[in-house]
């Protein structure tokens, strides 16, 4: 097994990526990430993108893709769109990173969740790439006693899912992240680190209250090929607290 990688979800570094999006990509690799996630391209050709990618020695094996949930009618044409860019670029996953849920979640929202979560696992399998979804804390809440989160696992094969744990927002969910991963070992390609400190504030990953050290304990042997560093929220800068954030891994011994 090799050792995963580090990258960064470049929503960290929104504020950057909106003025510039491929000159930030440079920076990312200057500071010494070799893995990107991507939240957008900003209208940038899939060839332009690829070329600022191989030039700077990085690697962009996902991209948090959202998927039409208000117009049916367009969710597979949508897709496919981004489906043909991922390729373009070598993308290896495409993560739906949000589904629009209620309050208070029942069985028929499950229900109506996984079927649009088939399709569209369906339609990226045929494609060659996989799909998988990334969680936040509401996914932990609890339809017929189990997790919805649980459910959609559960009920979708691997080859059509796999879970793209946010270990930050596990734990915001009540659950200990290490327990998600072991118990969905071998369906966990990519893991996103985000760290929480003082309420529902994030911070650098390693300065908050989430429990990193058991999930790196068993990471390899559970399967996970990247570490993904989230943050929203910036005591300084974005790009000053992913510095901070590499340097976690650093002290690990893990770069």
């Amino acid at each position: 097994m090799s050792r995963p990688q580090i990258g960064l979800q470049l929503y960290t570094l929104r504020d950057l990526t909106e003025q510039d999006f491929l000159g930030t990509i440079k920076k990312v690799a200057e500071i010494g990430y070799s893995v990107v996630e991507f939240a957008g391209y900003y209208n940038t050709p899939a060839k332009e993108l690829k070329k600022v990618l191989d030039d700077n020695g990085l690697k962009a094996p996902s991209a948090h893709v959202g998927l039409n949930f208000q117009e049916k009618n367009k969710r597979e044409s949508d897709l496919a769109h981004q489906i043909e860019y991922a390729q373009e670029i070598g993308l290896e996953y495409i993560v739906t990173p949000y589904a629009p849920l209620p309050e208070r979640p029942t069985m028929e929202d499950v229900d109506h969740l996984v079927t649009i979560l088939e399709e569209a696992g369906k339609q990226v399998k045929a494609s060659g790439l996989s799909y998988g979804y990334h969680n936040h804390d509401f996914e932990f809440k609890l339809v017929e006693g189990k997790a919805l989160i649980d459910h959609l696992l559960e009920r979708l094969p691997a080859d059509l899912l796999f879970a793209e744990f946010d270990l930050g927002w596990v734990h915001m969910g009540g659950q200990r992240p290490v327990d998600y991963i072991n118990r969905y070992a071998g369906r966990v390609p990519l893991a996103h680190f985000k760290d929480f400190g003082v309420g529902r504030s994030d911070t650098e990953i390693g300065q908050g209250v989430v429990d990193f050290d058991s999930v790196l304990e068993v990471a390899e042997q559970a399967g996970i090929k990247y570490y993904i560093v989230e943050q929203e929220q910036f005591a300084k800068s974005s790009l000053e607290s992913a510095k901070l954030s590499l340097e976690y891994f650093k002290n690990k011994g893990l770069i």
